[in-house]
């Protein structure tokens, strides 16, 4: 296992400063109070909660959560990621029943499920992976599906699974540049994420994968991870800035201006993404409710570069 330094206190005190465009609103208001009480009630587990997001308020305002399977105690010790590491519970089969009525009774259109990473498991989660998506589009045969999937350490009959399923689109997220694999998902492999990719788009999925920036990568690393996704099959790609969640985590190289996050929208574009998310609070799931059609993201790019679309 790989640890992180200590941070000295001349170390603490050269820390990045947070910028006005990062202030998030506190969660409020009724459609908060509801999805929260679905969650508590069902022992349901969020990215939201366990990832620290901050777009919770906005998301769970409007109705929306991403619902995350399989526990919430990875197997990964990823530089980045709140969510616990350790020793996961025993597989809860009957939480994929759970996950379908919470989302009947939120009656939303558009749902996202992710899970953490079970490597101990032979299928890596997998057969739980199909029964959920399978238990969410019986019971709301009207709502679309976003699956943010595991790499199941790039078994192809695992990842045929979720295939099968038939979710909408299915995202597998590079996360960072290939130079800062290593240390950012210490137990990943670039190119074997990027083969998850291939594998889903020749299975006939729409595509999807998302980077975090802020973790001492450099422009041209950024644009050629882009190329890489886009070569590899990738539909849609969501640009976001990385905050680091604890002391323990790995610490903001910088925090990279609105511009440069607009640039990259451009560039990826002009390399044939089909739909460019990019700005300092985007996260995997934020707006994913738009990320289902194809041709939508081209069409709101072009037209915002007339003036006919402000974004």
């Amino acid at each position: 296992m790989i640890e992180l330094p200590v941070v000295s206190i001349s170390e603490k005190e050269t820390r990045v400063k947070k910028p006005d465009w990062l202030r998030v609103k506190l969660p409020i208001g009724e459609s908060y109070k509801h999805v929260r009480t679905l969650v508590d009630n069902h022992k349901l587990h969020t990215i939201c909660e366990s990832g620290n997001c901050p777009n919770m308020g906005e998301c769970w305002g409007a109705g929306t959560a991403t619902f995350m399977i399989l526990g919430n105690t990875c197997t990964r010790s990823c530089g980045f990621c709140a969510v616990a590491t350790g020793r996961p519970d025993a597989v809860d089969w009957d939480e994929p029943q759970r996950v379908a009525e919470a989302i009947h009774l939120m009656k939303v259109k558009h749902a996202v499920i992710t899970s953490v990473d079970r490597d101990e498991l032979k299928d890596g989660g997998s057969v739980i992976w199909f029964n959920t998506i399978k238990a969410v589009k019986n019971l709301n045969p009207g709502t679309t599906l976003e699956t943010l999937i595991p790499d199941f350490k790039g078994e192809k009959e695992n990842i045929q699974r979720v295939i099968e399923a038939s979710p909408e689109v299915v995202s597998h997220n590079i996360e960072t540049v290939e130079r800062l694999t290593r240390q950012v998902r210490i137990q990943a492999k670039y190119w074997r994420s990027m083969e998850v990719i291939k594998t889903l788009k020749a299975g006939g999925m729409r595509t999807k994968s998302g980077i975090m920036l802020g973790l001492g990568e450099t422009k041209e690393e950024v644009i050629q991870t882009m190329t890489d996704l886009c070569n590899s099959g990738c539909d849609v790609i969501t640009i976001g800035q990385y905050l680091q969640p604890t002391k323990k985590h790995l610490a903001v190289h910088r925090f990279v201006h609105p511009d440069e996050f607009a640039e990259y929208r451009e560039i990826g574009y002009n390399l044939g993404l089909d739909y460019v998310e990019s700005g300092p609070l985007v996260r995997s799931s934020y707006h994913s409710e738009r990320h289902v059609f194809p041709g939508l993201g081209k069409l709101e790019w072009e037209k915002s570069k007339t003036g006919n679309l402000t974004r």
